[in-house]
């Protein structure tokens, strides 16, 4: 299909980027490819510099318009969401652009004012902020855009239902349906399109390594440690470091980047008040590991201190990278990029991602060889942190998979997640990372129902990733094998189950499980590491 270009057009937080984010990973899901700009994006990158003087403003209009321009021709979908306040130069680009479908994203000013997390419309409805559009500076809305949607009064989902079927009805997208689509074209997308990596070497490392020694460095903890590792390799696509105010309000809130990019959870960077005395925006600070190595450099774009932060100031900005974690279990670190090229290696495009907590039983056993089904091979990303030492576990999973899955369907490595106890929202950011690394189907079982609703809310394609649900597996007396209750007949009388913890005291107390909860190979080479450890 041809190019084109979808302009939001529209008041100050009325939902332009969080449409264009949404119909972005809409449209990726359907195969086609996607560029956005964002509003406040192009101003940083493109047009530094610029006021916002109605000259200003139309210099910015027609550089976004210009890039939109050559991606459209270049066969992609360019879609805009800058305020774009002017009329005359909408139209402009329109005349220029050819393939335009202009949406207006409608929402009355006292809305927009009460939902502000920022407070700029009351600020500026008070007179603090001067020339702020549709308040004091003026904003000229479209006469016939191609959509209109009502985001005061509709959900975004209905919004974006509006969007695609004019452009469906144009004949510029397919009409949707089914799952993510991959055919021919490798490994699923990372989340935003690419995987950023924040690992500088050569000769720019050596430069960095020099500053950093010179520069106010703040500590990290365990979870700074493992959050920085995962900026680094691109697992946290696409954040390029530590959040700022507006986005850490946006995600906080409405589980959005400021760009409109679905992200569940803050990624921020606290330290005490004494250690971030003296940092300003514009400065540039190192940050050193507990064992007091300098791992990094962040430039500050934002410092602040949320309420519930408590005697805690945040710091934000881009990272770089000058030295990575050191190997937990070398031969198992392997980073979104190493795991992308062992999978395109293995052909794999259909990948099921599960993450294994502690020991992989057989209920475990059962649900990923049930997704096994659809897919080409299995993605195990074994926690870092349990009970019982890695290194065990991870014995205990290599003799599992050696003797009771076929050879060359599963890939095994080490996941370095910092516990968050973010609840639902955990195991949507866990899903995301599992999409960095090239997953296209994550496994979820019955004990993460709780975070069901958050998955299903979601528009069709925003996750990029398909959430496989099990119910509970038990060990069925009827068929003597592991079941679900859509699987097995009978009644509680015939179903044994062992939580986690009972396993554990079981372990604990050198008392060998039984074959129906765990692999005898398994228990084996916990029990001797137990042994060993008494």
């Amino acid at each position: 299909m041809s190019g084109f270009v979808v302009w939001f057009t529209g008041l100050s937080g009325s939902g332009k980027s969080t449409l264009g984010a949404m119909l972005a990973a809409e449209l990726r899901h359907r195969g086609l490819p996607v560029e956005v700009l964002d509003g406040d994006e192009v101003r940083t990158h493109l047009s530094r510099g610029l006021g916002f003087s109605r000259e200003d403003r139309d210099v910015n209009v027609r550089r976004i318009g210009f890039v939109a321009k050559l991606v459209a021709r270049s066969g992609g979908c360019a879609i805009t969401a800058a305020i774009s306040p002017y009329r005359a130069v909408r139209d402009e680009q329109r005349a220029q652009i050819g393939r335009f479908v202009e949406v207006y994203c409608q929402c009355a000013v006292p809305v927009l004012a009460e939902r502000d997390v920022k407070g700029l419309y009351k600020k500026a409805l008070a007179g603090e902020i001067k020339h702020f559009t549709g308040v004091d500076d003026p904003y000229e809305a479209p006469e016939h855009p191609d959509v209109v949607v009502d985001t005061g009064a509709e959900s975004r989902e209905e919004s974006l239902a509006r969007i695609l079927g004019r452009l469906e009805a144009l004949g510029y997208v397919p009409v949707g349906g089914g799952g993510p689509r991959r055919a021919g074209r490798g490994l699923v997308a990372p989340h935003g399109g690419e995987l950023c990596d924040r690992v500088v070497t050569g000769a720019e490392r050596e430069a960095l390594a020099a500053e950093a020694t010179g520069l106010v460095a703040l500590p990290l903890d365990a979870r700074g440690e493992s959050d920085v590792e995962r900026i680094a390799t691109g697992a946290f696509s696409p954040l390029l470091g530590f959040m700022g105010s507006k986005d850490y309000l946006r995600v906080t809130r409405q589980m959005r980047l400021e760009n409109g990019l679905l992200w569940p959870v803050p990624i921020t960077l606290g330290v005490a008040r004494e250690a971030a005395a003296g940092i300003a925006v514009g400065a540039r600070v190192a940050l050193r590991a507990r064992d007091g190595r300098l791992v990094a450099v962040l430039d500050v774009t934002d410092v602040w201190s949320p309420e519930e932060a408590g005697g805690q100031v945040y710091v934000g900005g881009p990272i770089r990278v000058i030295e990575r974690a050191r190997p937990a279990l070398p031969g198992y670190d392997r980073d979104p990029r190493a795991v992308r090229a062992a999978l395109t290696a293995r052909g794999w495009s259909r990948v099921i991602g599960h993450h294994a907590e502690g020991v992989m039983g057989r209920a475990e056993e059962h649900l990923t060889k049930a997704a096994l089904e659809i897919g080409d091979g299995l993605l195990i990303q074994a926690a870092l942190t349990g009970e019982i030492p890695v290194g065990v576990r991870m014995r205990a999973h290599e003799a599992l998979l050696a003797g009771y899955y076929p050879r060359d369907r599963a890939l095994l490595s080490l996941d370095a997640e910092a516990p968050r106890l973010a609840g639902p929202r955990e195991v949507l950011l866990r899903a995301l990372v599992q999409k960095n690394h090239g997953a296209s189907h994550v496994v979820l079982d019955h004990r993460l129902a709780d975070a069901r609703p958050l998955f299903d809310d979601l528009a069709r394609g925003e996750l990029g990733v398909e959430p496989l649900w099990f119910d509970e597996v038990f060990w069925s007396s009827v068929t003597d094998s592991t079941a679900t209750a859509k699987t097995a007949p009978g009644d509680a009388t015939t179903r044994s189950t062992l939580a986690p913890e009972g396993l554990d005291a079981m372990l604990a107390r050198g008392e060998t499980p039984p074959p129906e909860v765990l692999r005898p190979e398994v228990a084996r080479i916990l029990l001797e590491a137990l042994a060993e450890r008494r």
